[in-house]
Order: C-alpha cells, then structure tokens, then sequence
C-alpha cells in the first residue's frame, strides 16, 4: 500500500515543501494538494485565511522534489476549461518527468464560485458537464487531435502538445456518489479516491465493483485510494469528517484495515500532525506503522 502526505493549501509554501521533502527523504510514496482559492467558509465566518493555488503549487513540487508522485486532490472542473486543465497537467507531468497523477472532480465549494462569479450548476447539470469535460481532457492527452462536441464544452481538430511524459497520464477521478459519479469513474478513471474509514472505503469500492461488472472493465484496473484526517499519540477531534489514529495501536489497527480491504493508496493530510518537528516525528511514526517498523 502506498503512503502520500496531503500538505494544507492554507500553510506557506516553505512549510508545504518542508513537508514534502521530509516525506521523500524518509521513503514516502507521494504528495497530494488541494484545489481552493479561499477557506470553506459558511455567511459571516472569516475566510480570509491565504490558501494557495493548486496548480502553482504542484508544478512546483513537481521541479523541486524530484522523486514522489506529486497529484491534485482534486482539480475543481468548475474552475477551468477542461482544454486549459489538459495543458496545465501535461506541462506539469512534463516538470516531474512522469511523476503526475491528475485528479480531477466535479466541483463543489459554494463560497468560491459565489465570490468569483463562477457558475455552479445543480448536482445533475454538474456531473454532466464533468462528463463531457473527461472525454476533451482524454481526447487532448492521449490522441494527436480532439473534436469534441457537447452541450457544454466544443473542441474542434485541437491539439495538445507536448504531451504528457506518461502515455496514458493517470486520471484520478474523486467522487462517493453511488448511483452516478461511481460509474462515471468505473468508464473513466485510472485511480478512484474518496474520504472515509475502512468500512465505508470497502463499501464504496464494492459499489465501483457493481459499476465495473455493468461498463465492462476489469475492476482491477482501477487503483483505490482514500484518507481521513489522521491523529497520532492523541484525542481524536469531534468532526464530520473521518478520522483514524488516536493511540499508536489504534491507527495499527485501522491502517491494517485498509490494506485488509485492498487499499493501494493511504493518504494523510497533515492537519492534526502539528508542526515543524513534531509534524516530521508523526509522519516517521505513521510510516513506520504503514511499513510495519
């Protein structure tokens, strides 16, 4: 099973890369960054906290450390033309000489497309045009010329060059929508992601399994990868978001419980690892635990 760190976005890019080299000189597998302007922020909460851009960021990554896959978590299809977002993932596989991993979602982040007067459709015109964005971004990285048109996107004889160092690039796709974005990602996707413990990741992933048998694909070409917000030598916080760790027994047992279920990817964001030295302490506890050290 691999293991990737999730650096924050609302951190500075020093402690962002801080991070990541720590992660590689220590035997991690990769670095993942979220796509966000802004903090998600509900009416009258403060979300003027900085938060970097994704795309930035990865391709520096990308330049900067040169051994660990380096992905989106997940690139926004709102927030660009699937044309540009082809561009912009080709250049940057391009920069880590075929370390990419291109994860992409639907969009959905109210906040940031209210402030930016960026439309953000309603959940079946939303899948929709994420659909059709998949078959320009495929079309664009993986053939000479696209000619694509949609009710939502047009590409006529267009061309994206260079092309990415890695034929086909690895296309994440992120989503837990069971009746519509699995099998959006059982047609599309190299790699699946979703956020949740053990027991819901098997459920998910069993669900991509019935998407899989119904489109015909092997569901074993499909890479699994998931995280929750990961505690260690700690209280777990009270949140809606899914959580593992605690006491280093406790996060044995549930890492365990991802690789029982087939896991290929565990990714840690970094939120509750603290800082600076004791950030870079956690991280060594959490893979040696993943390595079984």
């Amino acid at each position: 099973m691999r293991l990737s760190i999730w650096p924050g976005a609302a951190q500075s890019f020093a402690e962002v890369l801080e991070v990541t080299r720590h992660a590689e000189a220590t035997g991690w597998d990769g670095v993942w960054f979220a796509d966000h302007f802004m903090p998600n922020a509900e009416p009258g909460e403060d979300d003027t906290h900085p938060v970097l851009e994704c795309g930035s960021v990865v391709a520096a990554l990308a330049a900067a450390v040169p051994r660990v896959r380096v992905g989106t978590l997940v690139y926004g299809m709102t927030y660009r033309h699937p044309a540009v977002l082809a561009n912009m993932a080709a250049t940057v596989d391009r920069i880590s000489d075929g370390r990419f991993v291109f994860g992409v979602g639907a969009g959905w982040q109210v906040n940031e497309h209210e402030q930016y007067g960026i439309e953000l459709p309603p959940l079946k015109q939303r899948i929709d045009r994420f659909e059709e964005a998949l078959h320009v971004l495929k079309g664009l990285l993986r053939t000479p010329r696209t000619t694509y048109e949609g009710s939502y996107y047009r590409v006529e004889d267009a061309v994206c060059e260079p092309k990415p160092v890695q034929q086909p690039l690895p296309l994440m796709i992120g989503a837990k929508g069971e009746k519509r974005m699995l099998r959006v990602v059982a047609e599309h996707a190299d790699e699946w992601n979703c956020w949740g413990r053990p027991e819901l990741i098997a459920h998910k992933s069993a669900v991509l399994d019935e998407h899989c048998a119904a489109v015909g694909r092997d569901p074993a070409t499909i890479a699994r990868t998931a995280q929750a917000l990961t505690v260690v030598d700690g209280p777990l916080p009270d949140l809606d978001r899914p959580v593992i760790g605690g006491s280093r027994a406790q996060l044995a047992d549930d890492v365990a419980a991802y690789a029982e279920l087939g896991l290929d990817e565990l990714i840690v964001p970094d939120a509750y690892l603290g800082t600076g030295d004791d950030r870079r302490k956690a991280m060594d506890v959490i893979l040696g635990i993943v390595r079984g050290g």
